[in-house]
């Protein structure tokens, strides 16, 4: 089972100096999302990710690099799979239900809960708009070339409505890391753990694998 790290990086962070835990995330390790799934193109963008946690939350930034960059969606809870769209999937303790997170370059947020994909109940967005994004996407001058983006997030313990977690030091939750994009000229789904399934669904937790946050 593959396993990432996250450290604990002191002090308080919010939308103020959210650049400033970006900067941190990006001295950190980084971990590639990186199995090509259920694609025969050739397409495969170029997706890493760094993770950490702070005193309020989980702070997360990926780097992406891709020819085809969508973000269309604006509103908390959009269909945001269907842009150029990073994920995080986590559960907490022994919880059969897991947390699904997802973004496009933008950082608009979607954030649900439940066993699997059916059924998912959406997080409130009152909830949802907690979560302090940082987005910086740099477009290709070329029309054939790529674009890179990177999106820093905070999300903040209180997003998990249906656990009350206060920290998550010394704790191992399961995980699994995706880039997607439903709606771009190249569909495409990449996971940080594989997934072995004949059609797409990154809604399959035994295919998780573990953040230690240290």
């Amino acid at each position: 089972m593959k396993e990432v790290y996250a450290p604990f990086i002191p002090g308080s962070y919010n939308e103020n100096n959210l650049d400033e835990l970006s900067v941190l995330l990006e001295k950190g390790k980084k971990y590639a999302i990186d199995n090509l799934l259920w694609s025969d193109t050739g397409y495969f963008p170029s997706v890493n990710f760094s993770i950490a946690h702070v005193e309020n939350g989980v702070a997360l930034k990926y780097f992406v690099e891709e020819q085809y960059t969508q973000a269309t969606y604006k509103t908390v809870n959009d269909p945001v799979y269907k842009d150029s769209c990073v994920e995080l999937f986590i559960s907490f303790a022994d919880d059969q239900n897991y947390y699904n997170l997802e973004f496009n370059a933008l950082g608009t947020a979607l954030v649900g809960f439940g066993k699997d994909r059916n059924g998912r109940e959406a997080v409130p967005d009152d909830k949802v708009s907690g979560i302090k994004t940082l987005s910086n996407i740099k477009w290709a001058k070329d029309p054939v070339g790529f674009n890179t983006w990177e999106l820093t997030l905070l999300v903040p313990f209180s997003i998990f409505v249906y656990h009350d977690v206060k920290t998550l030091n010394g704790t191992t939750s399961k995980a699994n890391f995706f880039k997607c994009g439903d709606d771009l000229p190249e569909p495409h789904f990449i996971s940080w753990s594989n997934i072995n399934s004949p059609v797409p669904d990154f809604h399959l937790p035994q295919f998780f694998g573990t953040v230690k946050f240290i």
